[in-house]
This record gives C-alpha cells, structure tokens and sequence, in this order.
C-alpha cells in the first residue's frame, strides 16, 4: 500500500471555524494513524476574499488545537506556473479546449434553459468534435479554457462516509479550468495539487460532493491516481438548525478567549460523527489510535454546547493546581487584576475549579480573593438580617485569636451559631455574601482562610 498522505486545504477568507477544525482534526488523526504524512495548503486564488490576516488565523488556529503540518503551508497563488504549464498540456492533448462563448452568449442561453425549464449548462458549442467545423474566433472575446469532460458513462467512487456515489457524465457540462484572464479555477487547482502532493485521502465536507466528480474526471484525464475521498457530513447547531455564529460556528480561537482548554476541544471535535464504541473521554494519543473512517456517521452531527462545557470542566479538573493557575492568571492580568498581591492563586483555583467549566469562571470565581468586594445592596439585604449581627459580632471577635486554618475556623463558627442559638445558613451566608459578594461559594472555612485574617477583619468591621 502507498504511504497515507492527507491535507487539510482551507480558502483564506474567514477564521478557522469548527466544521473546518473537525475536517482537520480528521486529516491530520488518520495521517497519524498510519504514519502518514499530513499536509496543510492555503488555497487563496479568491484574490478579492482572501487576506493575509484571515491565513494567518487558520494557522493560529491549527497551532492552538496542536494540529502540526509535516509539509506546507503550500500557496496556490505561489503555483500559478505549475497550474499554466498543465493547461497547455491538457490542451495539447485535447483534453481541454478554447471557448470563445460571451458574456451575453452565455447569459442567452441560461435565460432560453430556464423557460425551457432546463438544468442551466454549458451547450458545448466550442467544443471540437469529429466532423464538427467551428467558426472563426472572434477577436473581441478573449477565451476561457474550458475541460472536454467524457459524453459517456457514469463517475463513481466509494465514499468512506456515504457509500457508493454516481453520477452520469451527462450530468456535466464542460467545466471552465482557466478563467478569460488566464487563471485557473478552484475545481483544476485542486486536481493538479492532490496529484503533485500525492494525496492519497481527501476528508472534506460534503459541500465539496458535487465537485468531486469533475475532480475524478480532470485526474483521470491528467493520467494521475484517484485518491480515496470521504465526505464529512455538516454540523447541526443545537436546535438542529444550520450550525451559524450563534450555536458556536465563530473562529477556534473564541474558543481560546472564551476559557475552553484546547484538550477539551480536541476531544469533543473528535465525537462530532465519529465514535469509538461509548467512549466519551479520551486522549488525543488514544484518538490517533482509534480513530478511523468506518465509523464515521453519514448523518449530520450536532453541536452541543452543554457536552463541550462538561468536557472542559472534566479536563480543567485534570490540571494540577499550579497548571491550572498558569493558565487563569493571564486572564486575570487583562483585567488589570495582580494576583501576586493576595492569597495563593494555585491554593485559589483549586478551591473553586468543581464549580467552573471554563477558565474565565474560574477567574471571575477567584477575582475575589485580589480585588475589594462590594456586595450588591439586593444580596445584602437578603441575608444580613438584624438576627445575624450579633453573631457576626461575636465570630469577628473570635477570629481576632482562632487558629488560622480551615477547621479551627469551621468550629469557631458552629459555636457561634450554637451560642446565638441560629442555625448554619444565618451565620455563613451573611459571611459569604460580605466576604466574596457571592451567595454561592465553595466551603465558607476555607474561603475565609484563604482570605486571610487581616482582610476578612476589615471586610466585617463594615456592617457591624
């Protein structure tokens, strides 16, 4: 067997988004898989679309999901003269041709398809034929060059996802492969790079089927080796709709702002129409292992937010305290917020992390511990009522002395809602509201030791 060679093969004219990923991530695992080669190529002829910052966020995007390229990034627009040199050989051998049809000629014969009710197609008529005399060109019209695609018979492949797929030659027209400005269209460039890469396997969306049989038909023509294609099916938002901006179709790198670890990610991107029995969690080394094309639904995926949070909460609790920091201190220093001045970071995202599935939670949930806290005046007045002062009173008191650890503080605040004769919740509520602001937190001994006693002190002597 051939040596496996894939390529992930984005236009430049957008973000890398989470349909693009997942073919990616595809690419790149089955190349892994069988020690293959991976190949990453920029196809940026849509000089009007593309732009060099649009490239430089897929690469950004590959990088952050760990997806390395073994060869490229290839640019078509740096292959224009390979893309030229094959046309004149096609031409040549009378696989492609010139055609001279205008602009208006053109728009004539859609319009006379349509009332016709038609299939609008390209009628052939520059299309050199036995027995067939064309007329003069016309000087005023400079020509497209344009695929003599066969008469007869079907295209076939087998796709890896969808199964056996036809269609008749019949079906389609000749296909423009050089514009009347001489550059090459999408549909040839592709075919000229899979046969100079070697491409073995193409994975790409299935809005990318109906290109496939005049792709097959160019390669042949070219005398070059059919890859094996496999069509990914879409991804479905949510609510089953299109999956758009709003399910979560926004660049990789959101994902990035937004706290998700690139792990969590790369695992939940992996379960979007690909399974591996019920295995929900896994490496991205036992995905390399596991992963193939047989199981690859035909069906649409769909997104589901709530699944890619628990995934993220799953790994984020994976992370040791200190890897966990590193990476919830940067996003705490955007915010103008310096973590040196204040309790253990490490001590802080630990006590919180069972609470967070993302990382800016978890720094929202810990800013707390480095920033003056003012309880809304609403949480106030709902749990500082009159019958909890003078417990506040006396636990603010007792602090002045207790041990300063977690069950020296827990016991001091059970006897001094035994002593005002309150239950629990009258004592710790009002302490976690004016201490954090917040009426939900982890244990209130431990956020109170991690605090620190001089400014839990000041924070009480406020509203006694």
């Amino acid at each position: 067997m051939k040596p496996v060679r894939t390529r992930f093969a984005p236009s430049p004219t957008g973000y890398l988004h989470i349909g693009g990923a997942r073919t990616a991530l595809f690419s790149w695992a089955y190349a892994r898989r069988h020690g293959g080669t991976f190949v990453l190529r920029i196809e940026d002829t849509d000089v009007a679309r593309s732009t060099p910052e649009a490239v430089q966020a897929i690469l950004d995007g590959m990088q952050w999901l760990g997806l390395e390229h073994d060869e490229g990034p290839f640019y078509q627009m740096q292959r224009m003269d390979r893309y030229k040199e094959v046309i004149q050989q096609m031409l040549a051998a009378g696989h492609a041709y010139y055609c001279y049809t205008s602009k208006e000629e053109l728009d004539a014969l859609r319009a006379e398809q349509e009332a016709k009710k038609e299939k609008p197609r390209y009628d052939g008529r520059w299309r050199p034929e036995a027995g067939k005399t064309l007329p003069p060109p016309p000087s005023d019209v400079p020509p497209v060059v344009r695929f003599k695609n066969p008469k007869d018979g079907v295209v076939a492949w087998d796709d890896q996802v969808k199964g056996r797929i036809e269609f008749a030659n019949t079906e389609l027209d000749d296909l423009i492969i050089a514009r009347a400005d001489g550059t090459p269209t999408y549909n040839f460039c592709v075919c000229v790079d899979d046969w100079d890469m070697g491409i073995t396997h193409v994975i790409r969306g299935d809005d990318h089927v109906n290109n496939t049989p005049r792709q097959i038909n160019i390669l042949k023509a070219l005398g070059a080796e059919v890859p094996t294609y496999a069509h990914l099916s879409m991804i479905l938002g949510d609510d089953g709709a299109k999956l758009s901006k709003r399910h979560g179709a926004v660049s990789v790198m959101q994902y990035d702002d937004d706290g998700f670890l690139t792990e969590a990610v790369i695992n939940y991107l992996a379960r979007l129409g690909w399974s591996h029995g019920d295995d929900e969690v896994f490496s991205r080394q036992q995905f390399v292992e596991w992963f193939d094309l047989d199981h690859i639904t035909a069906s649409a995926a769909q997104f589901n937010t709530e699944k890619l949070l628990w995934l993220n909460q799953h790994y984020m609790k994976q992370l040791s305290p200190a890897d966990l920091a590193a990476k919830v201190k940067p996003r705490l220093a955007a915010r103008g917020v310096d973590t040196d001045a204040g309790p253990s970071l490490e001590q802080a995202v630990a006590l919180y992390v069972d609470r967070c599935n993302t990382l800016n939670v978890l720094a929202d949930a810990v800013e707390v511990f480095y920033v003056p806290v003012t309880p809304h005046a609403e949480l106030l007045a709902q749990h500082l009522g009159d019958d909890a002062r003078p417990a506040l009173a006396d636990f603010a008191t007792g602090i002045a002395s207790v041990a300063w650890e977690a069950p020296a503080i827990n016991a001091l605040i059970k006897e001094t809602v035994t002593k005002n004769g309150l239950k629990m919740p009258k004592l710790a509520m009002p302490l976690r509201v004016i201490l954090t602001g917040q009426a939900q937190t982890p244990s209130v001994d431990a956020v109170i030791c991690l605090i620190g006693r001089e400014r839990v002190t000041e924070a009480l002597a406020k509203y006694l």
